[in-house]
């Protein structure tokens, strides 16, 4: 895997694993790692060590380099560091604490003091990043929402509680308050599993899942082959029976609802039990049917493309983006308790593919 680019920007610290920090997770030794750096370096510490989270993020994106005859970088957080090893980290300079309120259209589900839910379009990245540092969701919020807006003292995704990728369209919450964001947090965090959080998906696939309805159990890390895809990895055993697989737990529960054209296309209904990069995106893929338009994942499905009618190839080409849609968001109002649920049906781009799709 690459190492991401270089930036004349950044700043890179050199760390050497002590005798007494053996066998600590790679995030947790370069967290406390770079803090001391951080504290000897004064210029450096007018911007704060980074944190675990931000770390990790570092980890995930190939700026962290194990140094050997040939340096590589070391992408899983986990990783144990061992006595000695050496690492450089690559710092890109810090996005600017506090996002700046952009007039973008926002299209609001539900408002009150605590929290706001919006649909977000496709097309719109939720937060800045390196990359994409304004016209983003958190920018159109800030300029709705002002100073009440969670976190907005000095984080860069003030309200953001969880995200989707930038060409999936659908529901969001964001919390307004700091007390809204701990018990929007605790629910995200719990992914649904103590009954409060419930998310759905709609997905258009190629061909149909077997079984129809079904679950998807497989760890996903970022792809050792391209760091820009994440990918599912194989159980691995150990020889106490012991599942040691590496990566991220992920489960997604899916179910068809429909079949269009034979067969060749299906719309699926994804229920989350967890949250990961990609998730649906890439165990579709895994199970043999990517989504369609996905243009990471999706690739090498022209041949199928091509037996579409002509209205739905057309409309396919239209849509330019994965067909994902996140159609439902139900979550206890952190709050007040109120149950609050909430249906968005299908953007007009997968409505449309849909409509063609049925017509042939």
């Amino acid at each position: 895997m690459p190492a991401a680019p270089r930036n004349e920007e950044e700043k890179r610290y050199a760390l050497t694993v002590a005798e007494t920090e053996g066998g600590a997770r790679l995030d947790k030794y370069l967290t406390e790692a770079l803090a001391r750096k951080f504290d000897e370096d004064e210029a450096a510490s007018a911007g704060g060590a980074p944190s675990r989270a931000r770390v990790k993020q570092l980890i995930e994106e190939g700026r962290v380099l194990i140094e050997g005859t040939r340096p590589r970088p070391l992408t899983e957080p986990s990783y144990r560091v061992k006595r000695g090893e050496k690492f450089e980290v690559a710092l890109p300079p810090p996005l600017p604490a506090r996002p700046e309120g952009q007039a973008i259209p926002l299209d609001v589900v539900y408002e009150d003091a605590e929290l706001i839910v919006v649909m977000k379009p496709a097309g719109l990245v939720v937060h800045p990043a390196p990359g994409n540092h304004d016209m983003t969701l958190v920018n159109a919020l800030v300029a709705h929402c002002g100073d009440t807006l969670s976190g907005i003292g000095g984080e860069r995704r003030p309200g953001i509680v969880h995200r989707l990728d930038k060409e999936t369209s659908g529901l969001m919450v964001v919390a307004k308050t700091d007390r809204a964001h701990r018990g929007l947090a605790e629910q995200f965090a719990a992914h649904g599993r103590d009954g409060k959080l419930t998310r759905a998906y709609k997905a258009l696939l190629w061909g149909v899942p077997s079984p129809k309805k079904g679950t998807v159990n497989a760890n996903i890390a970022r792809s050792t082959h391209n760091r820009s895809k994440m990918a599912t990895l194989k159980t691995r055993l150990d020889d106490e029976g012991k599942d040691v697989t590496s990566g991220r737990i992920a489960i997604t529960h899916y179910k068809v609802e429909r079949e269009y054209s034979d067969g060749l296309v299906s719309l699926v209904e994804c229920r989350l039990e967890t949250g990961r990069t990609h998730q649906i995106r890439v165990h579709m893929t895994s199970i043999g049917h990517p989504l369609l338009g996905d243009p990471t994942y999706g690739t090498g499905m022209k041949s199928r493309a091509a037996k579409l009618s002509d209205g739905a190839r057309a409309a396919l080409t239209r849509l330019g983006r994965q067909a994902l849609h996140a159609w439902h968001l139900g979550f206890e109002h952190p709050v007040t308790g109120e149950r609050l649920d909430f249906n968005a049906p299908l953007p007009e781009d997968m409505a449309e593919l849909v409509r063609e799709l049925e017509g042939s």
